[in-house]
């Protein structure tokens, strides 16, 4: 949906830049419009900027959220990395709330974050990389740095504003 928001986690430098190097690696070049991100929503109305941008600066005075890489998600046709934060479970889980009648389907069901490395791809090549990549894996602290609020541009998307965590 052209024009829709998305509210993303923004991630620590060093960790933006390990899986933005994974999806350089492994996405499909022709379909590798963005930086690796994990999304908290995928579609919000135009019409809840205003608030949303209020909720996001709220938001944003707390510390950074703690949050891990605890595993590998097989998407079929890809391969994320789930992560998990109980912190940044309970500000999506306001952010839900506050815009419960302005959800989308996808929005509006379980959230499972994940920052995805590997989409639309053959299915072989992405179980092979699943298997690559769970050989050497072992959880590690995910930097969550602030949150992010962009416009989606039928592809691309529009960063509108940045929300660096402040908190101590």
């Amino acid at each position: 949906m052209a024009g829709a928001l998305i509210v993303t986690a923004e991630l620590g430098d060093a960790d933006q830049a390990w899986l933005d190097r994974l999806r350089r690696a492994h996405f499909p070049p022709e379909r590798n419009l963005l930086a690796a991100h994990l999304t908290l929503f995928h579609a919000l109305p135009p019409s809840a900027e205003g608030e949303l941008r209020r909720r996001l600066a709220q938001a944003a005075a707390a510390p950074p959220p703690r949050a891990t890489v605890a595993g590998l998600m097989n998407l079929g046709r890809g391969v994320a990395y789930r992560v998990v934060s109980d912190e940044l479970d309970a500000i999506r889980a306001e952010l839900a709330g506050a815009f419960r009648g302005s959800l989308t389907a996808q929005d509006a069901q379980g959230w499972r974050p994940h920052v995805t490395i590997q989409n639309k791809a053959e299915p072989k090549a992405a179980r092979a990389l699943l298997a690559e990549l769970e050989r050497g894996f072992s959880p590690r602290p995910l930097a969550i740095a602030g949150l992010g609020l962009h416009r989606y541009l039928d592809g691309p998307w529009e960063r509108l504003a940045l929300y660096p965590f402040r908190g101590r």
